[in-house]
């Protein structure tokens, strides 16, 4: 079992940043990979980015890439969000996730956290 809790989130005016933190517990190798998605309102749960359990490798969805940075701090078992240049439409709860598997689909991850609100003001 992982337990994941995310924080960092906030209202930020357009051209803003923030930084999203995903606390894992649990389980102390840190052997997973780790994932953070988003979903607005009325809308569906879609990929941001993900990091293998090394940290050497990240992925990003077009709509974030060059300004989402996804990092993970073993030691901490922390995974990190640097998301600069906020648009209004990067508004949505984001959620961090942990599967076995580095991938964009919502589906291979087996742990959620509940959340945290990201609020971009035009």
């Amino acid at each position: 079992q992982v337990q994941l809790v995310e924080s960092g989130g906030g209202l930020v005016q357009a051209g803003g940043s923030l930084r999203l933190s995903c606390a894992a517990s649990g389980r102390s190798d840190g052997n997973y990979a780790m994932g953070w998605f988003r979903q607005a309102p009325g809308k569906e749960r879609e990929f941001v980015a993900a990091i293998n359990w090394s940290g050497h490798n990240t992925y990003y969805a077009d709509s974030v890439k060059g300004r989402f940075t996804i990092s993970r701090d073993r030691t901490k078992n922390t995974v990190y969000l640097q998301m600069n240049s906020l648009e209004p439409e990067d508004t949505a709860v984001y959620c961090c996730a942990a599967g076995s598997i580095v991938t964009g689909s919502q589906y291979e991850y087996n742990y959620w956290g509940q959340g945290t609100q990201v609020t971009v003001s035009s």
